[in-house]
């Protein structure tokens, strides 16, 4: 018997769609692996509320995200799917989005985002971000082969991702329109957190290492929007993802830490910013500088981020005297009859 489909349901299903298409990359964040988990977050409570709640399409109304049920669902992730409490927050952010994105839509789901917000998030050890030595740095960029095209890619990505300190998604997404290596001093325009535009100048061995890339990678005739590292298997129009960098990055972390045990094995791309960002610091570079070029909103962010200590702040601070849109189509369904295929969501796997 095919389930009758409320309104309420049909509208919450039409919200959950525009959320995640069209809101949450124009205003929200630019970012693919946010975006990515603000999906997978509906997509875990929709398949809660479907699988251990019994809410069918007929049963879906805006009481499915009070308080109670949010609670409910956190105690899920953690118990049933062995989250931790880093991951359970992180949804939990997610469904707050969504919950203040519903009651600025209607003024009948105005309490959502009250209820949404009531339920704490769970107390978490934040993990102190743990760069690398210069040795192990360099114990690293001595593995891939760049007589090898795919040495030569591999190579060029970590120099510039650590002589740049950039974010990888924000190295990911430069375009050949983006970089500039005929410039006096050159650069590339990227785009990091908030939509915010900086540029990032590039150092002589990094600006050395771009040109034989380009010369291999980008030799043929192109357009300005493809992407600088892009996908071998989906074309110069999809950038190279961040779990082919995490694959990559850990192959030559296994070879150089038998070289340099000071080289983690499980190395990720968010180390190089970080050791650059220290190796700055131990340098004499100004922290605002350092700020500044590693996208932060404020001092006080790259202080706590490179756990500086009282003395070096005040050494640090002492120097400041002187000195959207990527598109995705809509997939709710209101013809469909499950909770998720009416969303438009995937069905949650055990």
């Amino acid at each position: 018997m095919r389930n009758n489909k409320n309104n309420e349901a049909v509208e919450l299903a039409r919200h959950i769609s525009s959320f995640i298409s069209d809101y949450a990359p124009s205003q929200l964040t630019n970012s693919r692996h946010t975006l990515r988990s603000y999906e997978s977050a509906l997509t875990l409570y929709i398949g809660y509320l479907e699988d251990q709640c019994g809410v069918t399409p007929d049963k879906f109304t805006r009481k499915c995200f009070d308080q109670k049920h949010i609670e409910g669902w956190m105690a899920w992730l953690a118990d049933n799917r062995k989250c931790s409490a880093a991951t359970c927050n992180n949804r939990l952010s997610a469904i707050r989005a969504f919950a203040r994105y519903l009651s600025s839509r209607d003024l009948k789901y105005l309490t959502l985002d009250t209820d949404a917000s009531s339920v704490p998030y769970r107390k978490a050890v934040k993990k102190k971000a743990i760069g690398m030595s210069r040795e192990a740095v360099k114990a690293v960029l001595a593995e891939p082969d760049p007589k090898t095209k795919t040495g030569l890619r591999d190579l060029t990505l970590m120099v510039t991702l650590y002589s740049t300190a950039a974010r990888i998604n924000e190295l990911l997404t430069i375009r050949i329109k983006d970089l500039n290596l005929d410039a006096p001093k050159p650069y590339s325009i990227i785009t990091g957190k908030g939509s915010k535009i900086r540029t990032l100048y590039l150092l002589p061995k990094a600006v050395g290492f771009l040109r034989l890339y380009m010369k291999k990678y980008h030799s043929e005739p192109g357009s300005n929007e493809d992407y600088l590292f892009y996908s071998s298997i989906h074309g110069k129009s999809c950038p190279l993802s961040q779990q082919a960098v995490f694959k990559l990055l850990r192959k030559y972390a296994a070879s150089a830490h038998e070289k340099c045990n000071a080289v983690p094995l499980d190395l990720h791309a968010h180390q190089f910013r970080h050791a650059k960002a220290t190796h700055w610091l131990e340098d004499g570079m100004n922290i605002v500088q350092i700020s500044f070029l590693l996208g932060h909103s404020s001092v006080e962010t790259t202080m706590v981020y490179l756990d500086i200590t009282t003395e070096q702040e005040m050494a640090a601070l002492a120097t400041i005297d002187g000195e959207k849109n990527q598109k995705v189509s809509a997939k709710w369904n209101p013809q469909k009859d499950t909770l998720s295929d009416l969303c438009g969501l995937r069905k949650l796997k055990d």
